[in-house]
C-alpha cells in the first residue's frame, strides 16, 4: 500500500463514520463568549472555568513579564530557560498545595508523559483508570511497563488488580475530575488501596484544580489526601496554559535528571510564569467565583428536561449530554450553533463507541440568562 493510498483510506473511513475532525479559527474568545467570522456565540465549550483568561490583573502581569523578560525563555530550563519568574511560581505552587517541590512543564500532556516514562519501565506495573486521559495511556504504553486498566472509578476493580503480587514498582493513576464525563474519582479509597499494596498514587487534577477545595486546591484537598504525584494544569481554571508536577524533594531531583520533556524542551516564557503567579493569587481568593460556578451547575441540572438526550451524572463544570450516534451529535452541535451557542460534539475515539456527546462546560463568567438560552435550545431539539 502506498503512502497516498493509506492516508486517503484513513480519511475516508473517518468521514464515513462521522468522526471527521476539523479546526475552527476563533477571532476572539472569553470564558463566556467567542467570535467566529464576525458572528458572536455564547461559549459553552471552553475550560476557562473561573473566567481568568481575561482578568485585568492576569493580563497586566503577562505584559509586565514580557517587558522584563521578553517574549520567550530562550532555552531549556537546564540551559538558560529557568528564570526567577519560574522559580517564584514553583515555590508559590508548592506552598499552596503543601508539597516540598513543584516542577513546571510546557503542557499537561508533556507533564504526564515525562513523569510516567521517567518512573516506569519494563517489568513494572501501571494501574490506570479505564477512562484516563490519552496522555496518560499513551505514556504508559511508551514506558513499556505492564499497563492494566481498572474499571472506571471502581476501587473494587483496582483492589482485584493489586492483589496479584509483583516484585516491582506499581503506579496507580487516576484523574481527579474526568474530562469527558465530568465525574469525580473516589480518591481517598484509591489512596488507601495504593498504600496497602506499597504502590504510589498519581492524580491528574486538570479539571479540579482551581475550582474545588479550600482556596481552589483541587480534588485531593476535597478528599483529604496527598498523592505521591500530583499533576496540575494551567489551561483550565488558571486561564492560561502549561502544567506542574508536585512531589517530594528526591523525586523532583530525579525528574530534573531523567524527565526528557523537562530536559529537552524550551521552558515556558517567563512572562507566562509571571501571569500564572498572578492567576494563582486570584484563584486563592476566588470563593465568590467558585460559588457562582456551582450555582450555574445546579441551575443547569435542575432545569434540564431533555426528551431525546441524556444528561450525564456530573456535579462539575463539565456537563456532558450523551447523544450516542456520531451523526446526531453533529446535528445537535450545528442546531445549537444556529441558535448562537457554541458547543462542540465529542465523538470516538475520544470517547467510547456509541457514547458521542456534547461536552457542555460552564464558567463563572456565564450569566444565568446564557444558561437559560442554552436550556431552551436543548429542550427544543428533537432527534430526526
Amino acid at each position: 500500500m502506498s503512502w497516498q493510498t493509506f492516508i486517503q483510506a484513513q480519511l475516508e473511513q473517518r468521514k464515513q463514520n462521522a468522526a471527521w475532525r476539523k479546526r475552527t479559527c476563533i477571532d476572539y474568545s472569553t470564558g463566556r463568549e467567542l467570535r467566529i467570522n464576525g458572528e458572536n456565540y455564547l461559549n459553552f465549550s471552553g475550560n476557562d472555568y473561573l473566567g481568568l483568561s481575561h482578568h485585568p490583573k492576569v493580563v497586566e502581569a503577562w505584559q509586565q513579564g514580557a517587558t522584563l523578560y521578553g517574549t520567550g525563555s530562550g532555552g531549556s530550563g537546564h540551559i538558560t530557560g529557568f528564570t526567577r519568574a519560574h522559580y517564584d511560581l514553583e515555590n508559590a505552587l508548592s506552598a499552596w498545595l503543601g508539597y516540598p517541590r513543584a516542577l513546571l512543564f510546557i503542557s499537561g500532556f508533556a507533564a504526564n508523559q515525562a513523569v510516567i516514562t521517567a518512573l516506569m519501565g519494563q517489568g513494572e506495573r501501571i494501574l490506570a483508570d479505564k477512562l484516563s486521559h490519552a496522555s496518560i495511556l499513551e505514556a504508559s504504553m511508551l514506558s513499556k511497563a505492564n499497563l492494566r486498566r481498572f474499571a472506571h472509578n471502581s476501587p473494587a476493580s483496582l483492589q482485584k488488580l493489586l492483589t496479584s503480587t509483583l516484585d516491582a514498582k506499581t503506579l496507580v493513576i487516576s484523574e481527579g475530575v474526568f474530562s469527558m464525563d465530568g465525574d469525580s474519582a473516589p480518591l481517598a479509597e484509591l489512596k488507601q488501596l495504593a498504600e496497602q499494596h506499597h504502590a504510589w498514587l498519581m492524580v491528574d487534577d486538570a479539571h479540579g484544580i482551581g475550582v474545588r477545595g479550600r482556596e481552589g486546591r483541587g480534588s485531593c484537598d476535597v478528599h483529604g489526601i496527598k498523592p505521591e504525584l500530583l499533576i496540575v494544569t494551567f489551561g483550565k481554571a488558571f486561564g492560561l496554559s502549561g502544567a506542574a508536577v508536585l512531589c517530594d524533594e528526591a523525586t523532583a531531583d530525579y525528574f530534573i535528571q531523567a524527565a526528557r520533556h523537562l530536559i529537552y524542551s524550551t521552558s515556558m516564557p517567563p512572562a507566562q510564569a509571571v501571569a500564572l503567579s498572578a492567576a494563582l493569587q486570584q484563584i486563592r481568593t476566588a470563593d465568590d467565583a467558585r460559588e457562582r460556578l456551582n450555582q450555574h451547575i445546579e441551575y443547569f441540572r435542575k432545569n434540564s428536561q431533555f426528551s431525546d438526550l441524556q444528561l450525564a451524572d456530573s456535579q462539575m463544570a463539565i456537563q456532558p449530554v450523551i447523544v450516542g450516534d456520531n451523526e446526531v451529535s453533529l446535528q445537535l452541535s450545528d442546531y445549537l450553533r444556529q441558535k448562537g451557542l457554541w458547543v462542540q460534539a465529542i465523538r470516538p475515539p475520544t470517547v467510547p463507541p456509541g457514547s458521542a456527546r456534547l461536552r457542555i462546560t460552564l464558567s463563572a463568567a456565564h450569566h444565568q440568562q446564557d444558561i437559560d438560552q442554552l436550556l431552551e435550545a436543548l429542550n427544543g431539539f428533537t432527534i430526526k
